[in-house]
């Protein structure tokens, strides 16, 4: 079968960086490219309904084929879609540095990710809701050209609006095996509300853990935080906080986004939560630029509480980029 690839050019448009603290998350954007030839199964949209009143138990993602897109290098399994969730497996050389972007076409957000690329599947959310999102992978030729290995567009219609916000993916990776999960059981174990157990997660996150500036000073692009090996090493940076704190939150069924963006000019980390007393909070547990901060434990009874407003004020001082 004859392929056309057109090689496309990577532009650097955004740069996440907290200089600030140390803690580097960069992401980079590509320009579109030309599509690959492709074989693409089962494009329609999932059928089934929005509901917000049931959360959904964080679970294991699997990749089961009843739809799947790809071609001979790359496969991408949207099975699951309703539930917030592809998976994508690169088929190529173990080499080769691939990239995939996500963007949901109602807001044109990208969402730019590296595979790890050894040869297993890789989860990725459809944390932007509702809609017909583009998903496109790219192997780097050189320096920062890409060639286009696939496109494919797919109709996203999640169960509820917290699925993507349950279950783990590539920021936050874990199992019920994980250590930090195993620990969150134990933690939580006597708190009989979220809140409670909210604060109870945080208290021992920033105790447990030291912040490690050698490795703020020398993390590279695309690092991913290995929750295992940061626990037993005790120390880690803001990436490795917020991913620990957000998958010990979702472990307990809690909906929680790890939220990057900026809070007037400055750039910053947050985590929003869900209660179903308060709803949505966002800001509840934030980086403040040295060090990781729980808003208000009691979270008052609203968001637009007087403690809330102490820190987010009427609103305007926060501009979400990504939510994972």
């Amino acid at each position: 079968m004859k392929r056309y690839i057109k090689v496309v050019s990577i532009v650097i448009a955004a740069a996440i960086l907290m200089s600030s603290a140390g803690c580097a998350m960069v992401a980079k954007e590509p320009a579109e490219g030309g599509a690959a030839e492709s074989i693409t199964r089962q494009t329609a949209a999932d059928a089934s309904g929005f509901g917000t009143a049931a959360l959904l138990s964080a679970s294991v993602p699997k990749a089961s084929g009843s739809r799947i897109a790809g071609n001979d290098s790359v496969i991408i399994d949207y099975s699951n879609a309703r539930n917030g969730y592809m998976m994508v497996k690169y088929t190529g050389s173990q080499k080769d540095y691939i990239r995939v972007m996500v963007t949901n076409q109602s807001d044109g957000i990208d969402y730019l990710y590296t595979l790890k690329n050894r040869g297993k599947y890789e989860t990725f959310p459809f944390s932007q809701g509702n809609g017909t999102y583009s998903v496109k992978v790219y192997k780097r030729i050189s320096g920062n050209k890409y060639s286009t290995v696939f496109t494919t567009d797919i109709s996203v219609k999640l169960k509820n609006q917290f699925a993507p916000f349950l279950m783990t993916n590539q920021f936050v990776n874990y199992t019920k095996n994980t250590k930090c999960i195993k620990k969150a059981k134990t933690l939580v174990r006597r708190k009989k509300s979220e809140l409670a157990k909210i604060k109870a997660i945080y208290n021992w996150v920033v105790k447990y853990y030291k912040y490690d500036k050698k490795k703020a000073k020398n993390v590279q692009s695309g690092y991913l935080p290995d929750l295992n090996k940061v626990y037993k090493s005790r120390r880690g940076i803001c990436f490795d906080y917020a991913a620990t704190m957000t998958a010990m939150l979702r472990s307990q069924k809690i909906p929680c986004k790890l939220v990057i963006g900026y809070v007037g000019s400055a750039y910053h980390a947050w985590i929003n939560v869900y209660t179903k007393k308060s709803g949505w909070i966002d800001g509840a547990i934030y980086f403040n630029g040295k060090k990781w901060k729980l808003m208000d434990p009691t979270f008052a009874s609203t968001a637009r509480s007087r403690g809330n407003k102490k820190f987010v004020g009427d609103g305007r001082n926060y501009q979400q980029k990504f939510a994972y």
